[in-house]
């Protein structure tokens, strides 16, 4: 579980630095009403993500205790928080851009691939030079 906890760990850092990143761009740059969709769109992907490793260390828990798993993976309540976002940049479509609102729902999936990817680069390099000893 330790592999597990450092992924998400790791991705929720990555997700953080995203976010200060567009605080940034939304307080200094030229173009606020974008930066301020990718903010949204961004802490509602940094939330879902939150969600699913919630959801996904409960499942995982319950199913290795053999005890009843109740529920699933929120994806109700995910859908529910990408609705709710589109609502709000859509009701304040002078301080929101909907497209950068959608390109900042898409970051933590974008986190996930590229984690996946280095750590994938990451384990064959490893196990590259062991096989060489």
């Amino acid at each position: 579980m330790f592999d597990y906890e450092s992924m998400v760990t790791r991705q929720r850092k990555w997700m953080l630095y995203l976010l200060a990143i567009m605080v940034l761009g939304a307080g200094f740059l030229p173009h606020p009403r974008i930066f301020n969709g990718l903010l949204l769109g961004t802490v509602v992907s940094f939330y879902n993500l939150w969600l699913l490793q919630h959801k996904t260390t409960y499942l995982a828990n319950a199913v290795a205790s053999n005890s009843k798993i109740r529920g699933g993976l929120g994806t109700f309540s995910r859908l529910a928080a990408v609705m709710l976002a589109v609502l709000i940049a859509i009701r304040f479509e002078e301080h929101f851009h909907i497209i950068a609102l959608v390109v900042g729902i898409v970051t933590s999936y974008v986190v996930l691939g590229l984690d996946l990817t280095l750590r994938m680069f990451s384990y064959k390099k490893k196990h590259k030079e062991n096989k060489d000893k």
